[in-house]
């Protein structure tokens, strides 16, 4: 997520507009703290609506975690997990190793 300061804006507002277009998100602060973000106008958006398609957005981008992010869709975290499992985005991302130690901790707690 780009971030963008209130007085950047006057002079970067093509950068704002190119995330929009690029539909990614984008936070502004004022002061150092966040202000608004911006949140791409989809076809996501008008069928899921803000809470559901930000949390999403949050979610692939990496910046908040999958119960963080149904929280914010105001969903249960299985609901939300098998939202983003029907729109084809992984609901986990583990390196190959990880997996391997991952399921070795498993195999050894049973």
């Amino acid at each position: 997520m780009h971030v963008f300061t209130i007085r950047e804006l006057r002079e970067r507002s093509g950068d704002l507009s190119r995330e929009a277009e690029e539909g990614r998100l984008a936070l502004v602060t004022r002061h150092g703290q966040p202000l608004f973000i911006s949140v791409p106008f989809t076809d996501d958006l008008l069928q899921m609506g803000v809470h559901t398609a930000l949390a999403v957005s949050l979610f692939k981008s990496g910046e908040i975690t999958s119960v963080r992010a149904a929280k914010l869709a105001r969903m249960s975290l299985p609901q939300f997990l098998e939202h983003l499992s029907a729109q084809g985005i992984a609901v986990v991302d583990y390196e190959p190793a990880e997996l391997v130690q991952e399921l070795a901790s498993f195999d050894a707690v049973q």
